[in-house]
C-alpha cells in the first residue's frame, strides 16, 4: 500500500506534466504561426491596449480617478448625465461617519476609474434628499445609466462598524453592479470582517422610494 507521501508525490508529478504539455501545446501553436499571422496578433493586442488607454483617459477627463466634492444639486444632474457609474456620497460636515466613508471613497476611486466617486453636502441638495428618499446620513447613492439603482445607507450593510475595510465597501459596490469587481459577488470577502461585526450576503433588492431619472430636472 502506497504511503501518503508517495500517493502525494504522483499527484505533483501528474499535475506538472500536465501544465509542461499545456505549455508545450501553446508554444507549438506559436511556431506553427507564420510572420503573417504573428504579426496580426500583435496588432490585435496593441489595438486592444490603445482602445483600453483611449477609455482610460475619457474617464479621467470627465473627473474620474479621484474622490472630489460637487458644490450643488445642479452638478450633480450634470455628473450624472456625463458617466454611466457614478457614486454620489451625501453627507454632512457635523456627522463623523461621513469621514470614514470619506477615506475609503477616497481609495477605490483611485482603484475603480470606470467609476465617478463624488460628495455632495446633503444640506445643500433639499430636493435630492427629497427625492431620493435619504433619511440617514452617511449615504451612497449608486447611479447607473443616469438611473440611482440602489443605495449603502449608514454602515448597515457594511457590518455596523466603524471599523469596517475598504474591501467590504468596494464588495457592496461590486455588488451594485456600479464598479466592475473582480471577487467572488456572492459572499464579501474574507479576512476583513471586524469581531463582533456581522456581513450578510447583499440580495438584489428594490430601491426604497422611485427611480431618480437624471432627466428629472427639466420636470
Amino acid at each position: 500500500m502506497a504511503s501518503p507521501v508517495d500517493i502525494l508525490s504522483k499527484v505533483i508529478e501528474q499535475t506538472a506534466k500536465v501544465i509542461e504539455e499545456e505549455v508545450d501545446a501553446k508554444l507549438s501553436k506559436l511556431n506553427e504561426m507564420d510572420d503573417d499571422e504573428l504579426e496580426r496578433l500583435k496588432e490585435r493586442r496593441l489595438e486592444a491596449l490603445k482602445k483600453a488607454q483611449k477609455q482610460k483617459q475619457e474617464w479621467l477627463s470627465k473627473g474620474h480617478g479621484e474622490y472630489r466634492e460637487i458644490s450643488s444639486e445642479k452638478d450633480f444632474f450634470g455628473e450624472v448625465k456625463e458617466s454611466k457609474n457614478v457614486v454620489c456620497h451625501f453627507y454632512r460636515n457635523s456627522t463623523f461617519r461621513c469621514k470614514i466613508m470619506d477615506k475609503h471613497l477616497g481609495i477605490l476611486a483611485k482603484k475603480h476609474v470606470e467609476t465617478k466617486f463624488i460628495k455632495l453636502n446633503a444640506e445643500k441638495a433639499p430636493f435630492l434628499t427629497e427625492r431620493l428618499r435619504i433619511k440617514v446620513i452617511p449615504t451612497l447613492a449608486l447611479v447607473l445609466d443616469g438611473k440611482t439603482k440602489d443605495y449603502v445607507v449608514g454602515f448597515t450593510d457594511l457590518g455596523n462598524t466603524d471599523e469596517f475595510s475598504t474591501e467590504i465597501l468596494e464588495w457592496r459596490l461590486g455588488c451594485a453592479g456600479v464598479i466592475n469587481y473582480s471577487g467572488n459577488l456572492m459572499e464579501p470577502p474574507t479576512g476583513t470582517q471586524k469581531s463582533g461585526s456581522k456581513i450578510t450576503k447583499v440580495e438584489k433588492k428594490t430601491i426604497r422610494g422611485r427611480d431618480y431619472d437624471s432627466d428629472s430636472d427639466d420636470d
